[in-house]
């Protein structure tokens, strides 16, 4: 094949400046062609600093507004007696009969004790013949340690103390939805309520409970008076007897490790604890989901951004053949047309890229704002972002800069 003979005359020369001259020119000469083309770097790019802010911005207040209750709640199961013992002669499960004294034994403990809900569906009414008001009403047995640990808040009357759990007395404790259903207004006059036809005097109402939010809707009865009337717990494990514990901040963990030798030093085996998530791993694992998602949906719309410069290039390429025709015939070498349409789709990409971060920004100051928290963005996700768009405008703008500077001179000429 003969090589075309060189043009008389210094070689042809693009400086940088003239470069970016032509590059912005072919990028403002179709405004909107080239605001749409953009649109997708920019929701890519945007969503990326978005997301990265909105995560961090997140977690934070996820590490904030960790729930101080659950932080300080211990739960412990036993596995319930099934040795057929009469009724009432068994320990509730593997729980001494002493549970509340030495859970209070132990440093860092507030309150502690047993519960269980009730076996069966007791019918609870206002009067011993009347219907069973209450028939969707839960029924618990606690003792005056695990009603402490709940912390229910009194709207009337007193709550539970040793001595109803040691002399086994017919009381209840009822939460403000069973006291409305039952028709219990006033406890003045000592009211009393009607378990399996059975009577037990109300002593409190009560309107929530930091712990064990079941009991909101139910009564509570002393468990020695639930172990004489009803035996020991049933074995199911929906149904079985927990301990409830409430801690001091910060001492969970250690009182976690101390109760089943505290409960049962022969046999600590025997029993199930539950201590606290730890925050900084539930922070840590829902900023990992939510930055795995979002980064997702980031990327999918870089990859329609890379397209859409890419084919939009490749348009421009086609529609201007006419233009690299010319040019190559005054003596325009292929790199330089090549880096012409490389240099228009990176400035594409950079400045899809420094919209969205843009966006980006004012989109996670504004989400915080609005929610009064303290807007996080981090330097080296933020500041990147930019050059992120810079790399998919030029990855996007290969090919179609290759086939620009492979048109050849004289077939643009004949075209056009």
């Amino acid at each position: 094949m003969r090589r075309r003979p060189a043009l008389p005359g210094p070689p042809s020369r693009l400086s940088p400046r003239d470069l970016l001259a032509e590059a912005l020119a072919g990028v403002l000469q179709r405004p909107a062609r080239s605001a749409l083309t953009m649109l997708g770097t920019v929701l890519g790019i945007g969503a990326f600093v978005a997301v990265l802010g909105l995560t961090a911005t997140a977690a934070g207040q996820i590490g904030a507004r960790f729930s101080l209750t659950a932080a300080t709640t211990v739960t412990v199961t036993g596995h319930p007696r099934t040795d057929g013992a009469a009724p009432g002669t068994n320990p509730p499960s593997d729980f001494p009969a002493d549970t509340d004294r030495r859970l209070a034994a132990i440093d860092g403990v507030r309150a502690g004790g047993v519960w269980w809900p009730l076996p069966g569906a007791p019918t609870v009414s206002a009067r011993a013949d009347g219907p069973d008001e209450g028939a969707r009403l839960s029924v618990f047995a606690a003792t005056p340690g695990a009603v402490a640990a709940m912390e229910p808040t009194l709207t009337a009357g007193v709550t539970m103390d040793p001595f109803v759990q040691r002399t086994a007395q017919p009381v209840v404790l009822l939460s403000e939805a069973a006291a409305r259903r039952l028709g219990v207004s006033r406890l003045d006059a000592r009211p009393a309520v009607f378990i399996d036809a059975v009577p037990y005097t109300v002593i409190g109402v009560y309107a929530d409970v930091r712990r064990q939010p079941g009991a909101l809707l139910g009564l509570v009865i002393p468990a020695s008076t639930a172990l004489e009337r009803y035996g020991d717990p049933a074995p199911q494990p929906d149904r079985g007897v927990q301990a409830l514990v409430a801690t001091r901040v910060g001492a969970a963990p250690v009182v976690a490790a101390q109760i089943p030798l505290a409960l049962r030093p022969d046999t600590p085996q025997a029993f199930t604890v539950v201590p606290p998530p730890d925050p900084h791993g539930l922070r840590d694992g829902v900023t990992s989901d939510l930055t795995g998602l979002f980064l997702g949906l980031a990327g999918i719309c870089l990859l329609v951004g890379a397209v859409g410069i890419a084919n939009t290039t490749l348009v421009a390429v086609l529609e201007r053949t006419e233009e690299i025709g010319l040019r190559r015939s005054l003596g325009a070498r292929t790199g330089h047309v090549a880096a012409q349409f490389l240099t228009e789709s990176t400035a594409l990409g950079t400045l899809g890229g420094l919209v969205g971060t843009s966006l980006g920004v004012v989109t996670v100051v504004g989400v915080a704002a609005a929610r009064g928290w303290t807007a996080v963005l981090q330097p080296a996700a933020t500041l990147p972002a930019p050059l992120i768009g810079t790399l998919v405008g030029l990855l996007a703008g290969l090919y179609p800069a290759l086939r620009a500077a492979r048109t050849d001179p004289l077939k643009a000429l004949r075209s056009g």
